[in-house]
């Protein structure tokens, strides 16, 4: 027989991060247990609120399976000694609680073996249930003790609830005995409730005021909120991690708005941003023009009998923080924005490398070095670029961004403008800290870009020389976001640089460290590997990826250019016999040891079918030679797919390794200049085929 089996911890308010990925943990570890020791059981549900975390799995058997033990000892050569059983063969028979005869003989080892009858599963659940809570004992650091027990958790424990059917599953931790009872919202149900049977346990809750299950309360909050902003005549900005935060800290989701005052409108949209969102946890409102309203919007945990008394009581907290932000952004704009980057140098970047100052003036060359090679750059952009990176770090000493770290570049970007800086260069200040974040936009502007770059390589260089490069657990400079940031803005932006140079330009600008060609080997590798992950998550194969870096990979913008020409190569029916051949032709010269490397004599060329792979070869060289200028991998793989056919008839017909040498290297120097051009554009050796 099978009934579903409830688990529910009740706490004090749990820490809006821990709730779901504890209910996620509690969840696995039941399932996970149930599975291991073989129970059968139906499919898992998740709830997680502020108070509970819970686990109901559907149609657990009364029983596990029976199950057949197995356990192998020594083998026969130590478990016998002339005759007699050693002190090994009886010990082993003693810890399996049979007689040494009891046991079997299989491939040279004493083997044990019994069918055991199945434990009940009100039995097995103890146990899983403490594997479970060490399980999710991992995912909090820092874990609370209270009363007179020694016990910890993330908060302290106030009730478990454990069903089984319609019956209590006998459980005891933190000092709480499990039961059949719950409890509802704190203030719209604060009783106790008891639930007869496990599948009631949704339903009494949602009547209770409590949305238990965290994906339709996240919808519901999400609606809620919509159709506030709508009657707002806007739209609310939601993001998805202030969605979950939200989502984690109610559990009788109710939204309702609040207006922010017109003077704080003159503040940067993100500034009320970062007060509202980040500080507060309310959600902002836009109109159709992407224009920022005087409206935020929270969701409160109760419905309250005087919403007005709540509305006040959030535009009340809100207001003095955003009066703050309006005294830092007024107090700022007082000294030209220009005058903040003799303030920098006493502002330490890192202790071996110097102050921001150093770092700035490390950038300002670095950059100017970068667009200078820029043979198409348009006019303007040096300067602009040059003129960027002398203050894209003075927002850095505001009082503005002291206070809303996050705001950094962004508030260089609009004290910039308000001191006369171009448009230009206020954005490419405003855009060098991007991409901030996975899959994050790069910068807009190629001064931009170029000012992001700088200061990217910059940092991993600097923190390379000195020592500090990431570990497995450890990146505490963001060198990994930094090396990914650098590729994807010379492949995105369609930046064509030699990045291995500038990288090694960055290294040698470092006040300290070393700066030797090991270290620049360390770096270039920590790219590539970046550069791997980046090709591999667009799709690319890992054989596509090595047959591509064989050819080199210091210009990223050039290697995918290349890989991307081969992905769609590989589509076409010549990619694989061209990859046979060509790991064909390379395994044949290998063998002759370099033999094959002077020209190929026409006259030489003796069957039909060499002459007709000699004349093919000759004629996608001349197709190729204007590809080559243009840079036109596509259409040069695709050239070489008129290999093919001659390809395939010259190994079939023709026998490479003749007995007379002045023969036979003629036709290796053929497969020499085959295997060439399939290694123009990438190694096609390295394919399957």
């Amino acid at each position: 027989m099978s009934q579903p089996f409830l688990l529910e911890l009740g706490t004090e308010d749990l820490p809006a991060r821990y709730v779901r990925p504890l209910a996620e943990a509690l969840t696995q570890g039941i399932g996970g247990g149930l599975a291991k020791r073989g129970v059968a059981a139906g499919a898992t549900r998740t709830f997680a609120t502020p108070r509970r975390i819970a686990v109901l799995v559907e149609s657990v058997v009364d029983r596990q399976a029976d199950q057949d033990l197995e356990r192998r000892g020594p083998q026969l050569a130590a478990a016998y000694r002339d005759g007699a059983p050693t002190a090994a063969a009886l010990g082993f028979a003693k810890s399996c609680g049979v007689a040494l005869e009891d046991l079997r003989e299989e491939n040279g080892q004493l083997v044990f073996r019994r069918k055991q009858k199945g434990r009940r599963t009100i039995e097995l659940l103890p146990e899983i249930f403490a594997e479970t809570l060490k399980q999710m004992d991992e995912l909090v650091p820092k874990r609370m003790r209270w009363g007179s027990g020694e016990e910890t958790f993330v908060r302290p424990v106030q009730w478990i609830l454990a069903l089984h059917g319609g019956r209590v599953v006998p459980l005891a931790r933190f000092g709480v005995k499990s039961g059949r009872k719950t409890c509802g919202h704190r203030f719209h149900a604060p009783k106790a409730i008891a639930l007869k049977h496990a599948d009631d346990y949704a339903a009494a809750l949602q009547e209770a005021r409590v949305w238990a299950n965290f994906a339709t309360r996240r919808a519901e909050i999400r609606r809620q909120v919509e159709l506030q902003a709508a009657a707002l005549h806007g739209t609310a900005r939601i993001s998805e991690e202030l969605l979950d935060e939200v989502t984690a800290l109610v559990e009788w989701p109710v939204a309702i708005s609040g207006a922010i005052e017109q003077r704080f409108l003159e503040l940067p949209p993100e500034v009320v941003v970062a007060t509202v969102e980040t500080n507060q946890r309310y959600f902002t409102v836009f109109d159709a023009a992407g224009k920022l309203l005087p409206h935020f919007i929270t969701v409160a945990n109760i419905e309250s009998k005087d919403v007005a008394q709540v509305i006040a009581g959030n535009e009340r907290v809100v207001r003095p923080r955003l009066s703050d932000a309006l005294f830092f952004w007024e107090q700022d704009r007082k000294l030209a924005f220009d005058g903040y980057g003799a303030r920098l140098g006493h502002v330490t970047f890192q202790k071996d490398l110097g102050t921001i100052a150093g770092k700035v003036a490390r950038i300002e060359t670095l950059a100017a070095s970068i667009a200078a090679g820029m043979g198409d750059r348009p006019p303007g952009l040096l300067e602009e670029v040059i003129r960027a990176a002398q203050i894209c770090k003075n927002d850095l000493v505001t009082r503005m961004v002291y206070e809303f770290p996050e705001l950094q570049g962004l508030m260089g970007g609009y004290y910039a403008r308000a001191s006369g800086e171009t448009e230009g260069v206020a954005r490419a200040v405003a855009e060098h800290y991007r991409p901030t974040q996975a899959g994050g936009p790069i910068p807009s502007s190629c001064s931009g870009q170029i000012v992001a770059l700088a200061d990217k390589l910059d940092t991993l260089a600097g923190i390379f020389a000195i020592g500090q490069k990431p570990t497995a657990s450890k990146d505490p400079f963001a060198l990994r976001r930094a090396a990914l940031g650098v590729l994807r803005i010379c492949i995105e932006g369609g930046l064509d640089l030699d990045l291995r140079a500038v990288l090694q330009t960055a290294l040698q600008a470092q006040p300290a460290g070393k700066r030797d060609e090991n270290t620049l080997d360390e770096m270039w590798n920590f790219l590539i590997e970046r550069l791997r992950g980046y090709c591999l998550d667009r799709g690319a194969g890992p054989e596509q990826f090595d047959a591509v870096r064989v050819m080199g990979a210091s210009r990223p913008l050039d290697f995918i250019r290349r890989l991307d020409a081969l992905r769609q190569f590989q589509d076409t029916p010549a990619a694989a016999t061209l990859a046979a051949a060509d790991k064909r032709a390379r395994n044949i010269l290998r063998q002759a040891g370099g033999a094959g490397a002077g020209m190929i004599d026409e006259q030489r060329l003796e069957h039909p079918a060499e002459r007709a792979l000699w004349q093919a070869l000759d004629d996608t060289e001349a197709r190729l030679q204007p590809l080559r200028a243009s840079a036109g991998y596509g259409a040069m793989l695709a050239q070489l797919a008129g290999l093919k056919e001659p390809v395939d008839a010259f190994f079939d017909g023709v026998m490479v390794m003749a007995d007379d040498a002045v023969l036979r290297n003629n036709r290796l120097a053929l497969l020499a200049r085959l295997d060439a051009l399939c290694r123009e554009v990438v190694d096609l050796s390295l394919l399957p085929g």
